[in-house]
């Protein structure tokens, strides 16, 4: 263990991952996830606040592509079709990601602290999309509502995408539910 190694954060991730799939989340410690990445307890805590946040690594990485999507959409895009853009991005970020996000997503729906955590996020990610909405000029309810709607399709679509064998991509089952959120809708 006295040698640095790149990828210590991306080891930890693994070895914690492979450990709350193994173990269980409750079972298993910040000591064994450590000597899983061959990394001190020490080391982890620099780069994690708990054992917790190593499941929720990613989350600042998609708010900043979501929000930067949103924003860049055309100014003459609808606010759904805004949201539309940054569903696109956030797709695309978890293009060769589905084993790692199925295992990822069977950890956290195996323990009620983590699903929590996950809505917590979630929450946070629309509260920051509405903010790019009413940047854009979108007034509220309107930007509170797609931002909202928009985080509906992104779990659906992502429950969905994890759920099947890799037939379609997770942006291919985004579009398809925003298009049946527009029917149900009755938008165009």
């Amino acid at each position: 263990m006295g040698r640095w190694e790149p990828n210590t954060r991306q080891r930890l991730a693994k070895a914690a991952l492979e450990l709350y799939s193994e173990r269980g989340y409750e079972q298993t410690t910040v000591a064994e996830i450590a000597r899983r990445a061959g990394l001190t307890e020490r080391t982890f805590f620099r780069h994690y606040a708990d054992k917790r946040e190593v499941l929720f690594d990613g989350s600042e990485e998609l708010r900043e592509l979501f929000v930067t999507a949103v924003a860049g959409a055309p100014g003459s895009a609808t606010p759904i079709d805004a949201m539309a853009a940054g569903l696109e991005a956030a797709g695309d970020l978890f293009h060769d990601r589905r084993p790692f996000a199925r295992q990822r997503y069977a950890v956290i729906d195996a323990n009620a602290e983590l699903r929590e955590r996950e809505l917590i996020k979630l929450a946070s990610l629309s509260t920051a999309i509405a903010e790019t909405l009413r940047d854009r000029g979108v007034e509220e309810p309107a930007a509170s509502l797609t931002a909202e709607a928009g985080m509906a399709v992104f779990k659906v679509g992502f429950e969905r995408w994890i759920a099947e064998n890799g037939e379609r991509t997770l942006s291919a089952l985004m579009r398809e539910c925003l298009s049946e959120l527009r029917n149900v809708t009755g938008g165009a």
